[in-house]
């Protein structure tokens, strides 16, 4: 699933292509896409200009005239591409829209469906029930914050930084990388953290998170932004899906173990539970 390095690459990468077009007409291929949406809900962006566009958390907000929003959550598997217009429509391609003027159209292609796309029309379109849940964004969090927030907690660190609720956008790939570059193993309490314990955690969200934005997120199976470019960041993952091999600190074997039915990597030498 594209986590938060990935939709922020995805977010920049259109961004800097749509924002200012006007929308000349959203087609839909799978009706299941639509979630609490209609295709009579679509005909409401014809000739709308698209004036924003922005993530929160694992997901993408596409902010329109009129106040009315595209809210995507790509889940799995779900991608975006450009096609010239009049183009045969690719296999697992669900979704197209066409700009007026445009000889390019955006798609939204996605192999095992589990995506959705919500319109919304709202002056307040983050007090939709998918993302008024989600805890504060890491990257734009004050750290100040951050002791009081993890102290309010007793949950394993594993389970508690996959958890949307504490932190917006970090799933089972940089959760693993942010506990071995904080030195804490996945099974540690968070209540029996010490002050430096924090400290470190907190660091080692923001390193590995600017890290991985600014490498255009990993692409371990099939994850391109909107150009269609692979992400950089799976050549730095130090456990992630590195079972068996060498810890790049220390030599020993990296293990894995399974943490509500999710696999964990770490080292046994590096990272020991409190």
């Amino acid at each position: 699933m594209p986590e938060l390095p990935e939709v922020e690459t995805i977010a920049a990468s259109l961004r800097r292509r749509i924002v200012g077009w006007k929308i000349d007409k959203i087609e839909v291929f799978l009706p299941k896409l639509l979630r609490k949406t209609d295709v009579a809900g679509l005909r409401k962006f014809k000739g709308k200009k698209i004036i924003g566009l922005r993530r929160r958390g694992k997901l993408l907000l596409i902010a329109c005239e009129n106040d009315l929003f595209l809210l995507f959550h790509l889940k799995m598997t779900g991608q975006f591409h450009w096609t010239i217009a009049g183009a045969a429509r690719e296999t697992h391609t669900h979704l197209r829209i066409s700009f007026k003027g445009r000889r390019r159209e955006l798609c939204y292609r996605d192999v095992r469906k589990f995506g959705f796309l919500r319109c919304l029309a709202t002056p307040s379109p983050l007090d939709c029930e998918e993302l008024r849940a989600l805890g504060p964004e890491p990257l734009e969090m004050d750290g100040r914050r951050f002791p009081d927030l993890i102290g309010r907690r007793k949950g394993r660190l594993k389970s508690l930084l996959l958890n949307q609720s504490f932190l917006a956008g970090i799933g089972n790939i940089y959760a693993d990388e942010i506990l071995f570059e904080s030195g804490l193993q996945p099974l540690t309490s968070a209540s029996s953290l010490a002050g430096k314990d924090v400290r470190r955690l907190w660091n080692a969200i923001q390193k590995i998170l600017m890290r991985a934005v600014a490498a255009g997120g990993s692409s371990i199976r099939d994850y391109k932004n909107a150009d269609g470019l692979d992400g950089h960041f799976q050549f730095y993952h130090k456990v992630y899906g590195r079972e068996g091999l060498p810890c790049s600190r220390c030599g020993s074997p990296i293990e894995r173990l399974a943490i509500g039915g999710r696999s964990s990597f770490f080292c046994p030498r590096c990272q020991r539970k409190k």
